[in-house]
């Protein structure tokens, strides 16, 4: 399996390369801060510029954690609400960490699949989502793992994209569903794919969210954006960029 870094906070040089981290004193490496990026002239990625705004579906999914934590947690046996407050909290957090590394795990072997690398333990994914993104696309040459930088100050890496006439983007979400009619994409997802394709310099292409289900292999929701919502959703990331950088006071 290909290790591959989540993009989350996460710096790009001026020149589209990833600078996630920097040598600290003592010689080993350490997650590249704001400071470091002011220094080095550095531009943030477009997820930490889209953290400025609030995530209503991320906070409710988190919030379900923790009340499961709540209902399933044993109270032990003379211990205080603040204990027990605090156990809740770190449980409901582990199962955040988990979801999160076995998305990044189906993330990585979907971006294999697409540099020629098969896997068995993920073929049921990697079929069902090629078999899904031929169904809409076609079978153009795709690029992945795409890393870039724009003049306005942001960067990011794209999970899979396309420059064939007008070009496509696609980002990847993992995510537990079996009925794809359940599956919403959101603001959020929409600015994404509005930065990255204005970032990869094809402002027309086609953009789509690729939703996986973790919870049954091979089972894929495509969610196209159309042109009105794709534009509407570059305006709102402006606004968020010039926030962040205003905020920041780093451009």
């Amino acid at each position: 399996m290909i290790v591959r870094a989540s993009e989350s906070q996460h710096w790009y040089d001026r020149e589209g390369k990833p600078a996630y981290s920097v040598t600290a004193k003592n010689g080993l490496q350490r997650p590249t801060t704001l400071r470091d990026a002011r220094k080095l002239n550095l531009v943030p990625s477009v997820t930490t510029i889209l953290s400025c705004a609030s995530k209503p579906a991320l906070e409710a999914w988190k919030l379900n954690q923790m009340m499961y934590a709540c209902l399933t947690l044993p109270r032990v046996e003379g211990e205080t609400e603040e204990s027990f407050i605090t156990r809740i909290v770190k449980d409901s957090k582990e199962q955040a960490r988990q979801a999160s590394e076995r998305g990044t795990t189906i993330h990585g072997a979907l971006e294999s699949f697409y540099e020629g690398i098969y896997l068995a333990d993920f073929m049921d994914y990697q079929t069902g989502v090629d078999k899904s993104i031929q169904a809409d696309f076609g079978t153009p040459e795709w690029s992945t793992e795409k890393s870039f930088c724009h003049e306005l100050g942001f960067g990011g890496k794209v999970d899979l994209h396309s420059t064939i006439g007008q070009g496509v983007v696609i980002d990847f979400k993992t995510k537990e569903f079996k009925d794809p009619s359940t599956v919403e994409a959101y603001d959020e997802h929409l600015m994404q794919l509005s930065a990255y394709r204005v970032g990869l310099g094809i402002p027309l292409a086609r953009c789509a969210n690729v939703f996986v289900s973790v919870t049954e292999p091979g089972l894929v929701k495509i969610i196209e954006w159309s042109e009105e919502e794709l534009q509407r959703g570059w305006v709102m990331f402006q606004s968020l960029l010039n926030y962040w950088q205003a905020k920041n006071k780093h451009r």
